[in-house]
């Protein structure tokens, strides 16, 4: 490469001579840059989602590639967020393709110092048969001659992200179940 190609191709001369005084344009672009494609320019799909950290709910855009996610990033169009996220949302990849993701339902007995792998119907069998007794153990026909017909042993706390729907469902589940400490931390 020549001297004058050299100082040609430097941007500050470019932003002096050319039509972009304020360096905001083609001024400031350099070869590598002009070759550079977005990360999400391979994606076979986008999915829009919310971010599932806090009660916020902003917007996510996941990027599909071949059926897997490729990146999670802002949604410009959500009215919450309009296209920021925090870092833990701007993380939230790490949510599906992270190393330390399990895929694998996990089980340590009570007083036990290792995790054992079980088979999801033996897990939700396990989570059945320990809703069905604390239920029954904590079973009140009555309080001071009121009847009550309700349980104490089993509560609900829901998540930040569950939307109307979700809450709905989990209301009518544990109030069939005879629950009364159902709550949601959303205040949204």
């Amino acid at each position: 490469m020549g001297v004058r190609t050299w100082i040609g191709s430097w941007p500050v001369l470019r932003q002096l001579t050319g039509t972009d005084p304020l360096g905001r344009g083609a001024a400031a672009k350099s070869g590598r840059s002009a070759r550079l494609t977005p990360r999400v320019a391979t994606a076979d799909r986008v999915v829009k989602s919310v971010c599932p950290y806090c009660a916020v709910g902003c917007g996510q855009n996941v990027y599909v590639e071949g059926g897997a996610v490729t990146q999670i990033e802002g949604d410009p169009d959500s009215p919450v967020s309009r296209g920021r996220l925090c870092p833990k949302g701007a993380a939230s990849l790490q949510l599906t393709t992270g190393d330390a993701r399990e895929h694998h339902v996990l089980y340590r007995r009570p007083h036990g110092t290792a995790w054992e792998r079980l088979d999801l119907d033996t897990a939700m069998d396990m989570i059945a048969d320990r809703v069905i007794e604390a239920r029954r153990a904590g079973w009140q026909w009555e309080v001071d001659e009121t009847r009550t017909r309700r349980t104490l042993g089993i509560a609900s706390l829901g998540g930040a992200t569950l939307d109307n729907e979700e809450n709905y469902l989990l209301k009518k589940l544990f109030t069939a179940l005879g629950a009364i400490q159902i709550e949601n931390q959303a205040r949204v």
